[in-house]
């Protein structure tokens, strides 16, 4: 068990657009563990690979039925509308309201290199978009609704 440092707001890091995962070996699946370990400990429910310094497109995600890793993801599906208030692990005691798709559907692969599919509905969904939108250097912040 590793536990990483979450950068915060003032990070470069999280404005960077993260690069494509080429090689699926053990030195990624240590990095995937760790993030795991780092988000349970946060009592978070995602980690973008940014928020621990690493400029490659993964994340995780456990909204209370299991994790899910996220190689390489893209939302290839989104349907519906949700309003709801966002927080984040690198802007700690920070939240804002934000709308997002009530349900998306992602293509990824696992830590083995398989693609598979995967859909989420409210805050999986949510928690998703939140993780796919760090990736390329977007945080929850730069989609505030104004008038909630």
């Amino acid at each position: 068990m590793a536990i990483r440092n979450i950068v915060t707001d003032q990070d470069p890091a999280l404005r960077k657009v993260c690069r494509s995962v080429l090689n699926f070996d053990e030195r990624l699946a240590q990095i995937l563990d760790d993030m795991a370990d780092t988000m349970y400990e946060a009592d978070g429910c995602g980690l973008a690979a940014n928020q621990v310094g690493i400029l490659r497109r993964y994340c995780i995600v456990d909204v209370g039925d299991g994790l899910i890793e996220l190689i390489n993801p893209e939302i290839i599906e989104s349907s519906g509308t949700q309003v709801g208030e966002e927080g984040c692990l690198s802007f700690p005691g920070e939240f804002g309201v934000v709308e997002r798709p009530m349900k998306v559907t992602v293509k990824a692969q696992d830590r083995t290199g398989k693609t598979f599919t995967v859909t989420g509905e409210g805050l999986k969904a949510r928690a998703f978009c939140h993780e796919i939108d760090h990736l390329d250097g977007i945080v929850y912040k730069d989609k505030l609704k104004v008038n909630g």
